[in-house]
């Protein structure tokens, strides 16, 4: 049996209509979709070859039908079509929210998380730019407290990194300042992979040994540098989904280990987007779906914004609000400020087909 475009159409249509209601579909309800275009008899002979395929299935024996697994994967790889842009109303939206959020990057990511979670209703997340090759700019030491220091250093993405190293003895002023010098003078501009123990035990002997938790402490801000932050929003709307029940927890588990979160949401290097079911996971958590964008900053910095829900999470409407968020997080990213709202360029967008003629 092979997947003709009627089956195709059919796969589209339940897809849709399951995402929208999240009840099972029946022939007749597809048949009203199709405007009795095509009779309940046909379409229930679709349906029943579209179960024998696995592409759906039927939760109870007088039920419709709904998308399984496979479905859902080969609507992903076959049936993804055309550019569809945001409503405007949610597009004035989106650009009020960006007008009045801070445009330093770590708070520009959590504030763009909240905000993408409050609009959709779904879990959002979104990582700070990061690129092979970013390093610190520079370093300043500061004085907080009778035995401890703070080591601030900004990155060459713009954020800050802080680390608080504990000194026994203190730390003047002059000390702080020659501490910064010697830390701009050696670690700046290098590579993580290049920060060797001999270099770091060769900056250790220019100092006074009760000192040595601030160079410490600048070369773990260094070596976590290229690590992209992951800020959630709106954990819990996950509670929402009657797919989800019992499976909440693995997900926060998984979505609250950073770095797994940042591989996660990252489209594949030769793609904008990406959707991961649950079931590509490790262990599985089936019913789960992270659809994922990539924003761009310029200078070879990226970072993603994802959207995680059920595998029936309305994507037709969600997919161009989430293309929209990315737009406009790379520009707030990159500084480029609009004085008005603008219509969103045309971009590539990954959505599911509603008009199904």
């Amino acid at each position: 049996m092979t997947m003709d475009a009627r089956k195709q159409r059919v796969l589209q249509a339940i897809v849709a209509l399951y995402g929208l209601e999240g009840e099972p579909v029946g022939s007749s309800v597809l048949a009203n979709y199709f405007d009795m275009a095509v009779s309940s008899a046909t379409l229930r002979n679709e349906m029943a070859a579209l179960t024998k395929l696995g592409l759906l299935e039927q939760p109870h024996t007088s039920a419709g039908r709904v998308p399984s697994a496979k479905g859902y994967r080969y609507y992903l790889d076959n049936l993804l079509t055309s550019d569809q842009p945001l409503d405007r109303v949610t597009r004035a939206r989106v650009d009020a929210v960006f007008a009045s959020l801070d445009h330093e990057p770590e708070k520009l990511a959590a504030g763009a998380a909240k905000a993408l979670a409050a609009i959709s209703g779904c879990t959002a997340a979104v990582s700070t730019p990061c690129a092979e090759d970013l390093c610190i700019a520079h370093y300043e030491v500061v004085q907080v407290g009778r035995s401890a220091a703070a080591v601030l250093a900004v990155t060459t993405a713009g954020y800050v990194r802080t680390r608080v190293a504990r000194v026994r003895t203190g730390l003047s002023r002059e000390a702080a300042a020659a501490l910064a010098a010697l830390l701009n003078r050696n670690l700046t501009f290098v590579a993580p992979v290049d920060l060797s123990p001999r270099l770091l035990a060769e900056l250790c002997s220019q100092i006074d040994p009760e000192l040595v938790p601030v160079i410490s402490a600048a070369a773990a801000i260094l070596q976590d540098s290229v690590k992209p932050h992951v800020f959630l929003g709106g954990e819990q709307y996950l509670l929402n989904w009657p797919q989800l029940d019992g499976k909440v927890g693995d997900i926060l588990t998984l979505l609250n280990d950073e770095e797994q979160a940042a591989d996660l949401i990252a489209p594949p290097a030769d793609r904008n987007e990406s959707v991961l079911l649950g079931e590509d996971l490790e262990p599985q958590i089936p019913g789960m779906c992270i659809v994922s964008d990539r924003y761009l900053v310029g200078g070879g910095l990226w970072g993603s914004i994802a959207l995680i829900g059920p595998t029936r999470m309305p994507f037709q409407k969600l997919m161009p609000l989430l293309h929209y968020f990315a737009d406009q997080l790379g520009e707030g990213m990159s500084g480029k400020r609009k004085d008005t709202p603008q219509a969103a360029a045309p971009r590539r967008t990954v959505i599911y087909k509603e008009d199904l003629e």
